[in-house]
């Protein structure tokens, strides 16, 4: 399975010729979405979805697939896709990949601000990403998309969700409201954590890939 990241928290999964893209919101490249077969996006925040984009990929390709929660089924209604609504413990097969639901909320963000619903995925009992929350994935976990930066989120529990999955290898995601600085702290954080887990624990530039074995 080949992973490609993109700006922010947008990734492509690709095998056997076959494309699956989680999470194209308004930061990341619109070219994450060429040829792709299936879209999974784990909640309505636009920095996760982008239903224009979403319009113009259906159109391109009739047959594509969109697996998302409630609410953002709601908002894509004039998207021409096939859109499926999916729920925490819910089991799916989709563009040759085997897809696992985890999650059900949004981490707490403004105290003013309603907390969402956000569903995270598992694919292939191997990439876990668990959009804008830290849920544990109750399950052994090759890679992990790890939330690295956020309004909701603090590095210290980053750490602690790196500590509690464990996973042999794990790449940054809801990075893009970064500088360089911050990037390189991120960085920094991450190759720390690296060194005391023994793994993979990095960040990937947008448009880097890695096969993950």
């Amino acid at each position: 399975m080949k992973l490609t990241k993109f700006t922010h928290a947008c990734v492509r999964l690709e095998k056997n010729g076959s494309a699956l893209v989680i999470d194209p919101g308004a930061f990341s490249e619109e070219s994450a979405l060429q040829g792709a077969r299936s879209v999974l996006i784990t909640h309505e925040h636009f920095d996760h979805v982008e239903v224009e984009r979403l319009r113009g990929a259906a159109e391109a390709e009739p047959s594509l697939e969109i697996w998302t929660n409630e609410a953002v089924a709601a908002d894509l209604t004039d998207v021409p896709a096939k859109i499926h609504v999916v729920r925490h413990g819910d089991t799916f097969d989709t563009a040759g990949f085997a897809v696992r639901v985890v999650g059900e909320w949004h981490a707490p963000n403004h105290p003013d601000a309603p907390i969402v619903s956000n569903v995270g995925f598992l694919v292939d009992e191997e990439v876990f990403y668990p959009g804008d929350a830290f849920t544990p994935p109750a399950a052994e976990v090759p890679t992990l998309l790890v939330p690295t930066n956020a309004p909701w989120l603090k590095l210290s529990e980053t750490v602690d969700y790196l500590r509690q999955v464990r996973p042999a290898r794990a790449f940054s995601t809801h990075d893009g409201l970064l500088n360089d600085v911050g990037l390189g702290l991120v960085d920094r954080w991450l190759a720390m954590e690296a060194d005391k887990q023994g793994a993979e624990i990095r960040r990937l530039a947008p448009g880097e890939s890695v096969t993950l074995s």
